[in-house]
C-alpha cells in the first residue's frame, strides 16, 4: 500500500512538473496606455491563452519593460519576447521598412495598409535586416493617414507651414521639411508636453493618438484631409523565443494573427465613426486643405523624397527600388488590380 501511494505521489509530482514545463509565459513591451494602437496585441494575447487552455500567456506591459525607442534593442537581447516599435524611432536600425513611411504612397484605408505592410515584411531584405536584431515581424499596427493638430491660426497653405515646428517622424518629417517645416521626433508619450511647452506648434498623429496622448485637448484645429502619410509600427517577436515554442503554442500564435488584425480594424473603424463628434465636443475646428495646396505639397514632397530614399538605400546595399515596387504591386492587388 505504501509503495502504491508513493508511486501515485511520484506520478502526480511528475505530471505537475511536466505541466509546469509545458507552460509558456511571454512579456510584450508596448507604451502609453491600452488604445486602438495596441488592440491587436491585446487580442493576440487573449486568443493564444484561449487556444492553449492558459498554457501560453502573453503579458502586455505599457512602458514597464522598456522605452519606446529601445524596444527593438530589448528584443535583440531577449529582455522580453514581443514588442511593438515604430520605424521612424530608429531609421538606421530598420532601413528596409522605412519604404512604408514615404509620404503620399497613395494608401487610402487600413486594409490597404495591412496589405502593403505585410507584403514588405515578407521581402527577404526586410527579414534579413530584422534577423540582425534577432527579431521576426509578426504583424503590422495599421494606422490611417496622419493629420495635424495645432494652436492659433490653421496651417492651410504651404507658406503657413514654413517654419512650423511639428512633431513628425520618418518620412512625414521629411515631407514637412520639404515645405519649410521644422520636424522633431519626440516620442508619442512626450508630444503633449512638447505642445504645451511650445517646443512644437503642431503634432502629426493618427486619430487614436491625438486622443490617447492628449494633443487634441490643446488643439484649436485639425487638418481633415492633409493625409501626407503615416508611420509603420510592426509587432515583433524574439526569434529564439519563437523557435523555442512547442509546435502547439507556435500554431496558436501564428493562427491568431489574422483574427487579431481583424479585431484591430473593427475597433479602429468605430473610433473613426466617432471622430467628428469628438472634434465637436472639444471645440476643435476641422480644416479642409484645398486641392491646389495638396497638389503643391505632393509635388514638393512625394517624388523628390521617394527618389532620394531609393538612391540612399541603394547606396547602402538595399534593394530599394524592389522594395518600393513591392508597395506599388501590393497596393494594386489590394484594390483588385492585376
Amino acid at each position: 500500500m505504501t509503495k502504491f501511494l508513493t508511486g501515485t505521489a511520484v506520478a502526480a509530482l511528475s505530471f505537475a512538473l511536466v505541466s509546469e514545463a509545458a507552460a509558456t509565459e511571454w512579456n510584450a513591451s508596448v507604451w502609453g496606455k491600452r488604445r486602438a494602437f495596441t488592440e491587436h496585441v491585446e487580442k493576440l494575447a487573449e486568443l493564444v491563452a484561449e487556444k492553449t487552455g492558459g498554457e501560453f500567456t502573453i503579458n502586455v506591459s505599457y512602458g514597464g519593460l522598456s522605452k519606446p525607442r529601445e524596444n527593438l534593442d530589448g528584443i535583440s537581447i531577449g529582455a522580453f519576447e514581443m514588442a511593438q516599435f515604430c520605424a521612424g524611432y530608429h531609421r538606421d536600425k530598420n532601413r528596409a521598412i522605412t519604404v512604408l513611411e514615404l509620404p503620399f504612397l497613395g494608401v487610402s484605408n487600413l486594409e490597404e495598409e495591412v496589405a502593403v505592410s505585410h507584403a514588405v515584411y515578407d521581402h527577404p531584405a526586410v527579414q534579413d535586416e530584422m534577423a540582425q536584431w534577432n527579431a521576426k515581424i509578426l504583424m503590422t499596427s495599421p494606422m490611417p493617414q496622419y493629420n495635424l493638430v495645432g494652436t492659433g491660426d490653421p496651417r492651410e497653405t504651404l507658406a503657413s507651414m514654413d517654419g512650423m515646428r511639428v512633431r513628425a517622424t520618418g518620412g512625414l518629417g521629411e515631407a514637412f521639411s520639404a515645405v519649410g517645416g521644422v520636424p522633431t521626433s519626440v516620442p508619442a508619450t512626450e508630444a503633449y508636453n512638447a505642445m504645451e511647452s511650445g517646443v512644437v506648434d503642431t503634432v502629426a498623429f493618427a486619430q487614436h493618438a491625438h486622443l490617447s496622448f492628449g494633443t487634441i485637448n490643446r488643439a484649436d484645429w485639425w487638418t481633415a484631409n492633409l493625409n501626407p502619410g503615416t508611420v509603420n509600427c510592426p509587432v515583433v517577436v524574439n526569434t529564439d523565443a519563437y523557435e523555442a515554442l512547442s509546435d502547439e503554442h507556435r500554431e496558436a500564435l501564428d493562427s491568431s494573427i489574422d483574427e487579431a488584425i481583424e479585431h484591430y480594424l473593427a475597433n479602429y473603424a468605430e473610433l473613426l465613426e466617432r471622430w467628428d463628434t469628438v472634434l465637436e465636443e472639444k471645440g476643435v475646428a476641422k480644416v479642409m486643405i484645398s486641392d491646389e495646396v495638396l497638389s503643391e505639397f505632393r509635388a514638393k514632397a512625394a517624388d523628390p523624397i521617394r527618389e532620394k530614399w531609393i538612391a540612399d538605400m541603394s547606396g547602402q546595399g538595399l534593394p530599394a527600388q524592389e522594395l518600393y515596387d513591392t508597395v506599388v504591386q501590393a497596393l494594386e492587388e489590394a484594390r483588385g488590380g492585376s
